[in-house]
């Protein structure tokens, strides 16, 4: 992928890593559009970088994502970049009362959303490149998060078929792979102990100006390479599992 001159939507980009990939494309010379449920995040976002285009979406709903869509259509047809960034993480277990309703929620952000939001964007004759967020814990569950856990297990497996599925348009499809990092995924206060998401984007974009399409970073590096053996250990001492 070329890092310079895109026009570029990310989903829940006004926070975490989303965040993050916005200023450094930024940065790179790049058009960068962001969507999000929280207008005062967008708000944000464009009062410290002006050239950035924000758009009100509640990914959760189908009829705002063919909006966004339409909108990407008819104002931004040359958009060439789709990044499905946006998810959430829920800590539960699988006897709360209210499991089911939130494991839910979780499927249809991080599963629904960005599968809709891919088969809507194939149609843009611009589009060249697909960036999908998985996670390390893609390889490896925390039983802590088992429906997140279980969600990008589903879109790591998902974009590889991607991958084959769309070289034939010439359209590139490419995994992020971040391990856990200092953001409020989950809720405030969890991931404090995590690396900054900075030194991610750093990495990420010394593998983009390589052409790779698996982009990994710490844990989430050694869970790609990992062996059967080395997995299941580490799901063990994750989980606390003697």
């Amino acid at each position: 992928m070329n890092i310079n001159n895109n026009k570029i939507l990310i989903t829940g980009g006004a926070s975490g890593i989303g965040l993050g990939l916005t200023e450094r494309f930024v940065k790179e010379n790049n058009t960068v559009l962001i969507c999000g449920r929280r207008e005062d995040a967008l708000k944000e976002v464009s009062d410290k970088f002006p050239s950035v285009i924000t758009r009100v979406c509640d990914l959760s709903l189908p009829e705002e994502r063919e909006a966004l869509y339409q909108w990407i259509s008819d104002e931004h047809s040359d958009l060439n970049v789709l990044v499905n960034n946006a998810g959430i993480q829920q800590w539960i277990s699988v006897s709360d009362d209210d499991f089911f309703q939130r494991a839910k929620n979780e499927l249809t952000v991080n599963i629904e959303a960005p599968l809709h939001l891919t088969n809507l964007f194939i149609n843009l004759p611009s589009l060249t490149t697909i960036i999908n967020v998985t996670s390390g814990l893609s390889f490896v569950p925390l039983t802590k998060v088992p429906v997140y856990s279980a969600t990008k297990a589903f879109f790591h497996s998902f974009t590889l078929s991607l991958r084959a599925l769309l070289a034939p348009k010439d359209i590139e499809v490419i995994e992020m792979i971040p391990p856990a990092l200092n953001t409020d995924l989950g809720g405030k206060g969890l991931h404090d102990h995590a690396p900054p998401v900075s030194d991610f984007i750093d990495a990420i974009f010394d593998q983009l100006a390589q052409d790779k399409t698996e982009l990994t970073f710490g844990f989430s590096d050694a869970m790609a390479k990992a062996t059967p053996d080395e997995l299941r250990n580490t799901f063990n001492r994750m989980n606390a599992i003697a």
